[in-house]
């Protein structure tokens, strides 16, 4: 089935005339990125063209994919804003709540009875408003998506930061917050300030033990966790024309750990084999007559320099595995150097858990590669010494796997099959460990490493590699091992030596699956009831938070001084905290309890200045709240890194909290914390962080003429009645201005809808 073949045929009817006239604007030649962003714009051609990294930008997005613990929050929220029916085909996959214990076919099972309120809701509201809707079982998001709804040259949003994913087919796909969808699919425009773009070219061609899942681990060495704020990294050359369509997604889902807006390569005969292995035979032919439109012009491959912000280049050849962590995903060791790594940290070199799949790698090209490891460990007497467990990325993944019997390879070298969801990779994981403070390692083929990301342990030191390294090093139980040099004792005492992993980019028989888990929305949906009981600890109908007093803000209090890196996860935990994702009261019980006090150097322990007493932080902040006092959260570098999860907004403007003050933010926290009408601002003078005492009382002014480029002032009132006035600065436009007058973009569009 082809879905929304009638909107890629009009997409790729328009893109040539679209892209001719992109490239008269501009004057040069076109990248692949701005060929998309250019055809994807709300409006009309501006009159002159936008500057990167300045310019906000207003698109219309294809399509909108939601996950199920985001969705329910973006879909309550689209629920008030006055449409019947959505205005672009979206979608919601049911991944995120089924809980990793001891294999597939229970942990389903348990899941859909746990989750079942939560299920019915998001299938009742799919089918009232027109979204599909892809069972629990079905498969992740991003490996749903790219096997049925990418294509090359288009553009989409998602609720999860690893909507990147589909740059595999060519196509600019990012990572949003609910309110963002809900603007989509409401059918009004979609904000972005204009990328720049990072051009990464590769030469020559992967062989051996190195796969894609490297390129992205020396990616994010080499540019870091924020490299890639603000850009778009487009890949390009020779290099990415050899890798596979799953391979590149690979590369472009983990994209989201170097902080990139998204990634993409360009299309090619990959791409194109895919769409076709897909049951796309009809998209990949329209693809392949304009393709010329979905390469970068012939000028930025001759001169990548002049038309990129910044352009790394690697030789594939001399690629090798990378393990990357822990504890941040761009921790970057070539296995070469991995035993000396691990001697000078004082890692634990034991191997406890090794965990291949996940949203990142779970193609049939990287379930085969890793079973050619296993069925020829087997074969030299040699079984798993770590506990091993394997996440297809899709029903028709696993259909097919089990069909060509990998499966059946896995589970005999002791392997266990979970469920087709995303599971350990974010924190669904029931792990079993004798003492949960002892320093562990584990390993994954996942995306993001951070602590207690995997299984909500500090202790554990958590791993990335590709699945191939993952494999291996099960066998050898420890991560000090090096596949490409060492050898392993086997069965009967003899010194072998793993084969090089071998597999197939496509299935050789083709996709094969019975029931891919998809619902059809109804046909019309007013009948539709959707029901949510004021008694229901899982959902909650949500309330317009309030609008802007009109005067500058004073005698806040200082909830937390965050210390170090305070990502998503450390501001909203998911793990068990993700059966609450549809009520706000509820899940604000988590807020910033993952967070460091930089006074206290403890996580969950503040100072209440009412008490003098330190609490959690979510009680602390409650009570400021009760006794009608706002607060101010303070943060470091990169605050709200990882996840796109706008609960870490939604949480601090429920209870009560003010603004958000720091050295610097991550794209799309930064972006719902201003959608929920937050105040998202950074110090001026990055060193004035150091200024901010406990015991402060804190206003901001400035507000009463808050205008785009002018720096507000913020006034620390220290308890020894010095003072100290800072410069704080901010990126807000004149909409968004808007937003945070009225309360919350949601507001501002409940008012337009009224208008109508």
């Amino acid at each position: 089935m082809v879905f929304d073949l009638e909107l890629i045929k009009k997409v790729y009817a328009e893109l040539p005339a679209k892209i001719a006239a992109a490239r008269k604007l501009t004057g040069q030649p076109l990248t692949m990125t701005e060929k998309i962003l250019y055809t994807h714009l709300h409006a009309a051609l501006p009159s002159s063209p936008y500057t990167r990294g300045q310019d906000y930008v207003d698109f219309a997005p294809d399509r909108v994919a939601m996950q199920d613990a985001t969705a329910q929050m973006a879909l309550l929220q689209f629920m008030t804003c006055g449409r019947s029916r959505v205005a672009v085909p979206s979608t919601v996959h049911c991944d995120h709540l089924i809980q990793a214990k001891v294999g597939a076919k229970k942990d389903l099972e348990l899941a859909i009875e746990t989750n079942r309120e939560v299920y019915d809701f998001l299938s009742s509201i799919s089918d009232k408003y027109g979204i599909g809707f892809w069972k629990a079982g079905a498969g992740i998001i991003h490996q749903v998506v790219l096997e049925n709804y990418a294509f090359p040259g288009g553009m989409m949003i998602g609720t999860d930061s690893h909507t990147p994913n589909a740059g595999g087919l060519g196509m600019i796909a990012i990572g949003v917050g609910g309110a963002d969808a809900v603007d989509v699919m409401a059918g009004l425009p979609w904000e972005l300030k204009m990328p720049k773009v990072i051009g990464i070219k590769l030469t020559g061609r992967m062989s051996g033990w190195t796969s894609a899942k490297d390129v992205i681990l020396w990616v994010a060495g080499q540019l870091t966790v924020k490299g890639g704020t603000g850009a778009i990294v487009e890949y390009f050359g020779d290099g990415a024309d050899s890798m596979s369509a799953t391979g590149k997604g690979t590369v472009c889902n983990m994209g989201a750990e170097i902080g990139a807006t998204c990634s993409l390569f360009a299309y090619d005969e990959k791409m194109s084999a895919y769409l076709k292995a897909t049951g796309r035979e009809e998209v990949a032919a329209m693809a392949d007559n304009i393709k010329e439109h979905l390469r970068p012009d012939a000028e930025v491959y001759a001169d990548p320099a002049k038309y990129y912000d910044q352009v790394l280049e690697l030789d594939l050849n001399t690629l090798e595995p990378y393990i990357n962590g822990p504890f941040t995903p761009d921790l970057a060791t070539p296995i070469s150097r991995m035993k000396e790594a691990i001697e000078k940290n004082g890692w634990p070199a034991k191997l406890e858990v090794a965990l291949i799949g996940s949203c990142t790698n779970s193609s049939y090209e990287d379930i085969s590669r890793s079973a050619s490891i296993v069925k020829d460990a087997v074969s030299k007497g040699i079984k798993t010494k770590s506990e091993f467990t394997i996440t297809p990325g899709s029903e028709q993944v696993r259909y097919t796997i089990e069909r060509d019997g990998f499966i059946r390879e896995f589970e005999d070298a002791g392997g266990v099959v979970l469920a087709n969801a995303c599971g350990p990779c974010i924190g669904q994981w029931a792990r079993h460990i004798d003492d949960p403070n002892r320093k562990n390692t584990i390993i994954t083929s996942f995306n993001r490493n951070f602590a207690k990301r995997n299984d909500g342990l500090a202790s554990t030191h958590a791993f990335v590699a590709s699945p191939e390294i993952v494999t291996a090093l099960a066998m050898a139980g420890t991560i000090a091992f090096n596949p490409l040099t060492d050898k392993l004792t086997n069965d009967k005492g003899e010194n072998v030596l793993l084969n090089v992993p071998t597999g197939f980019e496509l299935p050789p028989k083709g996709f094969a699956v019975k029931d891919a888990g998809y619902q059809a929305p109804a046909e019309d949906g007013s009948k539709v009831q959707v029901v949510v009981s004021p008694e229901s600890k899982r959902l909650q109908l949500l309330d317009p938070f309030t609008p802007w007093e009109g005067t500058n803000i004073k005698g806040l209090r200082l909830l937390i001084k965050a210390k170090g890196k305070c990502t998503t996860d450390h501001i909203s935990m998911a793990g068990p905290w993700l059966k609450f994702r549809g009520h706000l009261d509820n899940i604000s019980n988590n807020m910033l309890i993952g967070a460091v006090n930089i006074f206290n150097d403890k996580t969950d322990s503040v100072k209440n200045q009412l008490t003098g007493e330190y609490g959690p932080v979510p009680a602390t902040q409650r009570a400021y709240k009760a006794a009608g006092i706002g607060t101010i959260v303070i943060g470091d570098e990169n605050y709200g890194e990882g996840s796109s999860r706008e609960h870490a907004a939604m949480e601090p403007r429920h209870l009560g909290v003010r603004a958000i003050l720091v050295r610097s933010f991550a794209r799309i926290h930064e972006t719902n914390l201003k959608k929920q009408g937050m105040l998202a601002l950074t110090f001026a003078n990055k060193e004035d962080y150091d200024k901010v005492q406990e015991d402060d009382t804190i206003d901001i002014t400035g507000l009463t003429s808050f205008t785009p480029g002018t720096p507000l002032i913020v006034v620390l009132n220290h308890a020894d009645e010095s003072k100290d006035v800072i410069i704080v600065n901010h990126t807000y436009n004149e909409p968004q201005i808007e937003w945070f007058k009225a309360g919350g973009a949601l507001n501002v569009i409940r008012s337009e809808f009224a208008k109508w």
